[in-house]
């Protein structure tokens, strides 16, 4: 995919439209609301800094929380505006689309304040997009984290203004379309989290990449239920979670999966084959997430007569799974990495996300990292920079890779 991307000769002396993802997240302090991970801000320096440098008028527009189409001003954007202000050592005019229309902007620098306090953002209005395209020239999209939604200000806005990609945002298309277009091989995929409602789409059309997919998390419970395996009282999302998914069975997609990929692609040491898809051989289980004792439950090997106890939660993999799983890790030459292999937040479940972290950060792999869970396990381990590329995406990363042509790109090409 090959976008747009801002030049000096599309951007220089005009009003840019610059649309953005601030919305991250705020700690009180003292009764004043502060920036908590500045990451999204930063990543957006780069763009902003060449706009200024090629005298562009700059008119910053993001979204922040869900405040339901009213004004709520516990997801006012002046607390990024602040942040952004320190981080540029600039002066941010910060403003209300109202008022930006009453009033000629002639500040460099303006940011407005949360448009989804205005209903008519998400409903993608052309009225709504008419208004924020009257105060610019060109539009700029440095928001691949809502470029899968058609809302005014990323899709409506792009028939109205000519459009061009920011440079975060074309640094993360190629990373993700390198993967799913050329990656180098062995390509490992490795899927954990909670949910599988919200990756199937994604699993499914990299399965048909990688050479390996390495299960772990919630998401590993539907392909041991696929396969015969007892969860006993582990989460499982069998069941449809919106209404886009209503005809869809998660564990008999698993299994679908399962069935399509049985043949063995993938070998260890030049000699032992495995399948494509690799779901955990022994977890970490209790009877809760607050449990002060764990227990080592060996899938492969457990009694049949012996049933596991129904009150017994799988909250992380096992050693033997964290053995075998950096095995493949150690000779990936790609690794994409979306979602935690446990509780981690839990120290008692935290072990098999700490093993996985590090194991592909020490690989030689091109390492590709997504999903705000994964995101806030190596921060916490000190890893980022360890990593080829991180994406603060989420869901628009996922529904990238499984080949949706999202709204907010489309325009862009």
């Amino acid at each position: 995919m090959t976008l747009k991307t801002i030049t000096k000769d599309s951007i220089s002396n005009k009003k840019v439209l610059l649309r953005v993802d601030f919305n991250v997240p705020l700690k009180e302090v003292d009764g004043k609301f502060l920036v908590q991970d500045d990451t999204r801000i930063k990543n957006a320096l780069k763009t902003i800094t060449f706009l200024l440098e090629n005298q562009a008028q700059v008119i910053i527009i993001s979204h922040l929380g869900r405040p339901e189409g009213k004004m709520n001003l516990d997801y006012s954007l002046l607390p990024t505006a602040r942040k952004l202000s320190q981080l540029l050592n600039q002066d941010v005019l910060f403003t209300t689309l109202h008022e930006a229309l009453e009033d000629k902007l002639s500040h460099p620098l303006v940011m407005l304040e949360n448009l989804r306090f205005d209903k008519e953002e998400e409903e993608n209005s052309p009225v709504f997009a008419k208004k924020l395209a009257s105060l610019a020239e060109v539009y700029v999209n440095e928001s691949f984290s809502t470029s899968h939604r058609a809302h005014a200000s990323v899709a409506a806005i792009t028939e109205i203004l000519p459009s061009y990609a920011g440079f975060a945002l074309t640094q993360e298309v190629n990373y993700l379309a390198s993967l799913i277009e050329n990656p180098q091989k062995p390509f490992v995929v490795v899927v954990g989290g909670a949910k599988i409602s919200d990756k199937i789409s994604a699993i499914k059309k990299l399965a048909n990449i990688a050479d390996c997919v390495l299960v772990g998390g919630g998401v590993s419970n539907n392909f041991l239920k696929a396969d015969g395996f007892e969860v006993a009282n582990s989460y499982l999302e069998d069941k449809p979670v919106d209404k886009t998914k209503k005809n869809t069975d998660f564990v008999k997609f698993a299994d679908r999966l399962l069935d399509s990929n049985q043949q063995e692609h993938f070998l260890i040491n030049d000699f032992l084959p495995l399948p494509k898809i690799i779901y955990p051989v022994d977890v970490i289980a209790a009877v809760s997430m607050e449990a002060k004792t764990t227990q080592t439950i060996n899938l492969l090997e457990s009694d049949p007569l012996v049933p596991i106890s129904d009150d017994l939660m799988y909250l992380d993999i096992g050693p033997k799974t964290i053995k075998l799983f950096e095995m493949v890790i150690k000779q990936a030459k790609t690794i994409f990495w979306n979602g935690p292999m446990g509780v981690f937040e839990k120290e008692l479940f935290s072990n098999g996300t700490t093993k996985i972290a590090k194991a592909i950060a020490e690989s030689q792999a091109t390492s590709v990292l997504g999903g705000g869970d994964t995101i806030s396990a190596i921060d916490q381990l000190k890893l980022t920079s360890k990593y080829t590329y991180i994406s603060t995406a989420g869901g628009a990363s996922l529904e990238f890779l499984s080949g949706k042509i999202l709204p907010g790109l489309k325009p862009l090409t």
